[in-house]
């Protein structure tokens, strides 16, 4: 991966006044040369990223000849995509660019810098749009001990929390991958294989990047937002706090009594400390899945907050806790077409799911997660922008997919009635999941595994419910049915 200028004339944000007035800036252009130079300076886009898959045969230093590799390519792929991609994601080396300095690579200070945003650009704001689409790596960052609240050392620390970002204008989406920061990796210079939270520690947002880039077989990532603890909690509290439901009471305080957890269950409005305790709170013998699922939530949860009425004023002051707490390289003009994407944006548009993987029992480490990017093409294409020649989509018809069941109506035995129902429909595996213990009265159908066509034709099928992509529901599942009161079968 390689943070770079694009080609002459390729911009990811364009001004919507100026599109409506293409012609007369045309012809001022001919009068004033150093008009024209101006609005080319005020949307031009700038340092991102491409990926290089000519190079892949021979960074992988193979000793066979070139078309016994392709052929083993195309008959072991067939069976085992994911494998393939997951090795290659562990073991091919990261690109010889690597000790490109931040500036050369388009990460320096000029980028960096936190620039005021007058409140007058905010009045204008429907003018700036996404032109294509583009992948944002969002990293929390761990406290780093001795570190001033937004000093460039307060960013320093490991990443507890990943998640890549993908807003694609073209099918009007916003797609959230959660990386899991167990997630196994290897490091220029490291021995073996590590976790994927070092890279930001071990080099920064550039090595992070491009670990996650090489991660997702080279995907594009176009710019980097790393957030502090105290920057998440600045900003839930700017906004009001925000709503989740909390699953199950959560108490935990570490032995230096520096971090603790004390929420109780229920739907409640979190201030900004309650937030960092739900989104960091880990206590599960699942590795880092059950939290990810809350940070989900509470994205949902920040999500509603953001549409509300109330806070566009408060847009102003928003920015000025981005910047002291948050560290990116995105411009005041792709900031401004971001806000107004998101705030165009279907709710059924909003996407997110997990990174595919394992936890193996052979590792010694438990919580080692290990990729597994079988049948995955879609995932890939869909949230990374990603396109890998030569291996197909999971094409299973939705009978075929595990479907848990969860029961959320308080209507005992309705578990079992579904079951039953959806075997006679031809559903093959089936599986009651513990009930859910929020109440709904409408049915919900939760896409696990980022499968928005399945879990429609499930609805479909049902005659019922509401479809929501995320990894919120049973962590076995490629869908989870949480039935609601409106089943009448």
């Amino acid at each position: 991966m390689i943070f770079r200028e694009w080609f002459s004339g390729e911009k990811i944000v364009v001004k919507q006044a100026e599109r409506s007035n293409n012609q007369k800036v045309q012809n001022s252009a001919r009068n004033s040369s150093s008009s024209q130079q101006q609005i080319e300076a005020n949307s031009k886009f700038v340092n991102s990223v491409s990926s290089i898959p000519s190079q892949l045969y021979r960074r992988m230093g193979l000793a066979i000849p070139r078309w016994l590799f392709w052929l083993l390519t195309i008959v072991v792929g067939i069976t085992l995509s994911g494998l393939l991609v997951s090795t290659l994601a562990l073991w091919t080396p990261l690109w010889s660019d690597i000790d490109r300095t931040d500036e050369e690579l388009g990460m320096g200070e000029v980028d960096a810098q936190k620039t005021p945003l007058p409140a007058e650009i905010w009045s204008n704001i429907s003018q700036y749009k996404l032109i294509r689409p583009m992948n944002i790596l969002v990293m929390g960052i761990e406290p780093v001990p001795g570190a001033i609240d937004g000093s460039p050392e307060s960013f320093a620390g490991k990443s507890d929390s990943m998640l890549l970002i993908r807003l694609n204008p073209e099918d009007k989406t916003l797609r959230v991958l959660s990386i899991p920061r167990d997630t196994m990796i290897a490091i220029p210079e490291s021995k073996g294989l590590t976790k994927v939270s070092q890279a930001n520690l071990q080099g920064g947002p550039v090595l992070a990047a491009r670990v996650i880039s090489r991660t997702l077989s080279n995907a594009p990532i176009d710019r980097y937002i790393r957030i502090s603890t105290s920057g998440l909690r600045q900003l839930v509290d700017e906004l009001g706090g925000v709503e989740v439901f909390v699953p199950k009471a959560m108490e935990y305080k570490d032995s230096a009594g520096k971090f603790s957890v004390n929420l109780v269950s229920g739907w409640q409005t979190l201030n900004g400390e309650q937030a960092e305790q739900f989104v960091r709170f880990r206590g599960t013998d699942i590795g880092d899945l059950e939290r990810i699922q809350r940070q989900q939530a509470f994205l949902m949860g920040l999500r509603e907050r953001l549409f509300s009425p109330t806070v566009l004023p408060k847009l102003p002051q928003l920015v000025r806790i981005v910047g002291k707490y948050f560290d990116t390289n995105l411009k005041v003009e792709e900031m401004m077409a971001i806000v107004n994407f998101t705030l165009n944006l279907d709710r059924e548009n909003f996407q997110m799911t997990i990174l595919p993987g394992i936890f193996s029992r052979l590792s010694a480490d438990p919580n080692s997660y290990w990729l597994d990017l079988t049948g995955k093409v879609d995932l890939l294409t869909n949230y990374a922008g990603v396109s890998i020649a030569g291996l197909k989509p999971d094409g299973r018809p939705v009978t075929s997919l595990k479907i848990a069941i969860q029961n959320s109506s308080g209507q005992s035995g309705l578990t079992e009635k579904v079951i039953s129902f959806l075997k006679q429909k031809g559903f093959t595996n089936v599986y009651a999941a513990p009930d859910w213990s929020d109440r709904h009265s409408e049915t919900k159908i939760i896409a696990q595994k980022g499968n928005f066509l399945a879990a429609q034709k499930l609805q479909q099928l049902l005659g019922l419910g509401t479809v929501e992509v995320s990894g919120t529901g049973d962590l076995e599942s490629d869908l989870t049915v949480r039935i609601g009161k409106d089943w009448k079968q």
